[in-house]
């Protein structure tokens, strides 16, 4: 489905195993050891939905779930007690909420963000505080979720239509595809993000002339400034982290700063260009 990154597939064989697998000691050829089943935690204060996500996870010969949590502190608890590989968490739960909780539960394992909650706001905090995904219900099949959930043990970004462009719309200075409810405030917003479309389109343009950036660095360093590692540029761009680092090369170049955050200061104007 468009939006949702599944990655490259199934790996290919390790070169390193040799002609009888992974194994030296085994004595005998023989097929690769299988990998454990991956263990999630499913966090979502509806029953209904969590019981829908459980039964077709459980369904899956290679994915346990190992807990449910009906809310951030839950979660958080779940989490510390199973150590799970998976943790797909929803937005909006009663007591603590998913946000709130996301980034005590990143430390613990990935995160994945399962939610009917569309907000471009919301999405864009989400990544900044450490999810590696984000799906949005209604857009993804069962497939297509399995699918994610595995390619979270290698590390893999996933992002349905609506996450991807509400950063998109966010990069190019373009207004929001859904705002967010005027009178509902997230906490840490960096001040990308809470600059008008307008302004950032203004700043960007400025910014694009003065330090002599491509149309696709500026696009970069506008996610840089919002916050998101490579992983994350490299899902919404749809291009590999090894292109990402190349442009983050020659930006840093370019705006004669050697760290991301002097890097950002200066693409912010908060410190000036050498």
């Amino acid at each position: 489905m468009p939006g949702l990154d599944q990655g490259a597939g199934v790996p290919g064989p390790d070169p390193d195993a040799g002609v009888c697998g992974p194994d030296p000691d085994a004595g005998v050829c023989g097929p690769a050891r299988p990998l454990p089943p991956l263990r999630i935690v499913v966090v979502d204060d509806n029953p209904v939905v969590r019981a829908g996500l459980v039964a077709l996870l459980h369904g899956r010969h290679d994915i346990e779930v190992a807990a449910e949590a009906a809310d951030g502190r839950a979660a958080y608890e779940a989490a510390v007690r199973h150590r799970p590989d998976v943790i797909l968490l929803d937005v909006r739960m009663p007591d603590v909420d998913g946000l709130t909780a996301l980034p005590h539960l990143v430390r613990l394992a990935p995160v994945m963000m399962l939610t009917y909650s569309r907000e471009s706001e919301i999405v864009r905090e989400a990544l900044r505080l450490g999810a590696g995904g984000y799906l949005v219900h209604g857009e993804f099949t069962a497939d297509e979720l399995t699918a994610a959930v595995r390619g979270m043990r290698e590390g893999r970004a996933a992002f349905t239509a609506t996450a991807t462009n509400a950063l998109l719309a966010h990069v190019r200075g373009q207004p929001d595809p859904e705002p967010a409810n005027s009178g509902e405030s997230l906490s840490q917003l960096q001040p990308v993000v809470a600059q008008s479309s307008t302004g950032r389109r203004a700043l960007s343009m400025r910014n694009r002339e003065e330090f002599r950036l491509s149309s696709r660095e500026a696009e970069v360093m506008e996610l840089i400034a919002a916050g998101m590692n490579n992983q994350h540029i490299a899902a919404t761009c749809f291009i590999s982290e090894k292109t990402v680092k190349n442009h983050i090369n020659r930006i840093f170049a370019k705006l004669g700063a050697t760290t991301r955050s002097a890097a950002i200061a200066r693409w912010l104007g908060v410190a000036h260009h050498a």
